[in-house]
């Protein structure tokens, strides 16, 4: 194996990689070839989004497979058991008008929601209600957190002053008891999108788990249930909508814009490359995008019940632009319907602030539908009570899962689950959903072709998918006409890094100016032993009958990015809200790039040579392509060591996979 190493630390130097590398505050050229990808996908996800559907028989043969798609991108399918839940009441708030109940529930066992329920006095029968989701609204003090529902209070004044019940619940991160909504976004958790887990998915359960203690109550109309909330609130409004029927009017607030907005296209004149606003927005905001979803199929899903989408025309993390996309294609399934009456947009001046000129309306919708009255808003939503008033918690409850529902929240597999064709059949439909449906050529073309001391060294570019243009480096004694195999090495960034100092020591004459762009101090000495070393693997490489291959798939090599934390994490968040992650593209590139071999016709074996990361890449890889062998080190021991692939984890453990690869190649664990 280390004849490989060696030979190709050179090679991969020489044939002029070093030309390409950029310090860490340059834009690189792999910055600029995942900016045009993201445009590429998230234009051709809107374009085909609801694509299929044309008339009412359409949408009514395909809506339910929707909604159940989007439990799945919730972590909901199958749905967690609905155990009981334990609602306590600690205590009440009295007002002339209304009463305040202090509340917790527990929507999975120790799983707590805090809430704060407002009860008008004026109850004779049932009343409509409403759940008032929270954004981030954090009201602290002292350490102690009161919930944001403390800072949402005055929408719950609003609707009790005028008759209607309204639940306002905590989020899981900015409730009392405090967990975790950015888990990609600050805490590198992308084991998250293995496991099919979002922030999200514990906020929608949440909602549907609100209901459910809402039904419990005999002064409320079962139904005549609305929704509303603004920012990451108006996001939860569209899944409790989406979700369960028992929401029978909607109003979120700045909670959705289009993918192209997320994606690429959301700060305009930001100086970036690729300036989409889900950089503003921590994981709770979106579903894992399985099924490649424009947010505008979200919003459909609520026709033909009586919506309202309300936002801001300067609002900075939910453009106007991406919000009349939303609207107009929701209106379209609305149209099918024939409830154009039923869909409504209000646009009010100012930036992302939650304002009386965006409540009015969304308060006057549900008197509409709700209540049936026109009857204009006359009363002021405002804050009353201070935090403490509203805690719900005196001393918060030692058993609370609230902090690590992350690690237990979605349904795992077992190493004891499904047969090797569901599973691979399973990978291709929700873990590779977002690998290219049709066959496109390669369009490989020879870079260049040169020969050091009777070995042929060569680099061959290619097309992996639309805008991702890669590329293989070969070598192969002079000569070779009929090689006995081929040895395809996809490399990590640490080995790259290693194989490019290794290059030094045969070009440092000729290379100086591209070893000093590389970073890389073309003065350092070489030792007798280092260059014996490389003398010794020469010569076995003229002797040699095999084909040797090193390949790094996006992200790495010549298209690695930019060396900013943050910039590389948004950039993997950007993948999934395509419906795929950074590596789940690498093991396609990994696929493209054994199709470039075969494509040469050697008519011999092809062997797989992975590391650490790479390992992983090159095991997936073999499951969709024929090869004879496949060579890993450091292979990963469990989900959240692995390489991020979405729901892998919920269909196959990594020992799985390779047991997998063991039943179509032979699996040789390096040391």
């Amino acid at each position: 194996m280390k004849i490989n190493s060696l030979v190709f630390g050179f090679i991969c130097i020489f044939l002029h990689l070093s030309l390409q590398a950029f310090s860490a505050q340059f834009i690189t050229p792999g910055d600029r070839m995942m900016a045009q990808y993201f445009k590429s996908q998230a234009d051709e996800i809107a374009a085909e989004s609801l694509n299929e559907i044309k008339t009412i028989e359409d949408w009514g043969a395909r809506k339910n497979i929707y909604r159940k798609q989007m439990h799945e991108m919730l972590g909901l399918d199958p749905m967690p058991e609905r155990t009981p839940l334990k609602a306590v009441v600690t205590g009440k708030i009295d007002h002339s008008e209304f009463e305040v109940w202090k509340l917790h529930f527990q929507s999975k066992p120790k799983l707590y929601v805090t809430a704060n329920l407002y009860v008008p006095k004026s109850i004779k029968k049932p009343a409509p209600t409403i759940l008032y989701v929270c954004g981030h609204g954090s009201v602290k003090e002292g350490g102690v957190s009161y919930g944001n529902k403390v800072h949402y209070q005055h929408h719950g004044v609003w609707f009790a002053r005028n008759g209607y019940v309204c639940l306002i619940i905590d989020t899981l991160q900015l409730g009392e008891i405090e967990g975790i909504h950015h888990g990609t976004y600050n805490h590198n958790m992308w084991w998250w999108n293995s496991r099919g887990y979002s922030s999200a998915s514990v906020e929608a359960w949440n909602c549907i788990r609100a209901l459910d203690y809402l039904e419990t109550l005999d002064f409320v109309d079962k139904e005549r249930f609305g929704v509303t909330g603004r920012s990451g609130g108006g996001a939860y409004s569209w899944w409790i909508s989406v979700l369960d029927k028992r929401i029978k009017v909607s109003a979120p607030v700045a909670g959705i814009t289009s993918l192209k907005n997320h994606v690429y296209a959301g700060y305009p004149n930001s100086g970036r490359l690729a300036h989409g606003v889900v950089e503003g927005h921590c994981d709770c905001m979106f579903q894992v995008n399985t099924y490649r979803w424009d947010f505008g199929q979200v919003a459909s899903l609520v026709a033909p019940r009586p919506l309202m989408i309300l936002n801001t025309d300067d609002d900075r993390i939910f453009p106007l632009n991406g919000v009349n996309d939303v609207f107009n294609h929701a209106r379209r399934i609305y149209d099918l319907h024939e409830a154009r009456d039923k869909i409504g947009l209000v646009i009010t001046p100012g930036g992302h602030k939650d304002t009386q000129s965006l409540r009015v309306p969304a308060f006057s919708w549900f008197n509409r539908h709700l209540k049936g009255s026109e009857e204009p808003v006359t009363i002021v939503a405002e804050k009353l009570f201070k935090p403490q008033q509203l805690r719900v918690f005196n001393q918060l409850p030692k058993d609370s899962i609230n902090g690590k529902i992350q690690e237990q929240f979605t349904q795992l597999a077992k190493e004891s689950d499904g047969s090797g064709e569901t599973t691979i059949k399973l990978l291709a439909e929700k873990t590779f959903q977002g690998w290219p449906s049709k066959a496109f050529s390669l369009n490989k073309k020879e870079n260049f072709q040169v020969e050091y001391e009777g070995v042929i060294f060569k680099a061959i570019d290619f097309d992996s998918q639309k805008h991702v243009r890669l590329r293989a480096y070969i070598a192969h004694r002079k000569g070779l006409r009929n090689p006995s195999r081929v040895d395809l090495e996809v490399l990590n960034e640490s080995y790259w890094t290693k194989y490019l100092h290794l290059g030094r020591f045969a070009f440092t004459d000729v290379w100086q100016e591209e070893l000093k762009l590389a970073g890389i101090d073309a003065d350092l000495p070489v030792s007798k032993k280092q260059k014996k070393a490389l003398a010794v693997h020469m010569e076995k490489m003229r002797k040699s009958d095999v084909v040797y291959v090193v390949f790094m798939p996006r992200g790495l090599g010549l298209s690695v990015l930019s060396e900013d934390d943050r910039h590389i994490t948004q950039v993997r968040r950007r993948f999934m809200l395509l419906g795929q992650t950074l590596a789940g593209m690498q093991v396609w590139d990994v696929r493209r790039c054994i199709q470039l071999v075969e494509d040469f016709s050697y008519k011999c074996p092809i062997t797989l040579w992975g590391y650490d990361d790479t390992s992983s890449l090159i095991a997936l890889a073999s499951l969709f392509e024929d090869v004879s062998a496949v060579h890993i080190k450091g292979y990963p021991q469990n989900d959240k060591d692995q390489p991020d692939y979405l729901n892998i984890s919920r269909i196959a453990t990594p020992g799985q996979i390779l047991d997998l690869v063991r039943g179509k190649s032979k699996v040789n664990l390096l040391r």
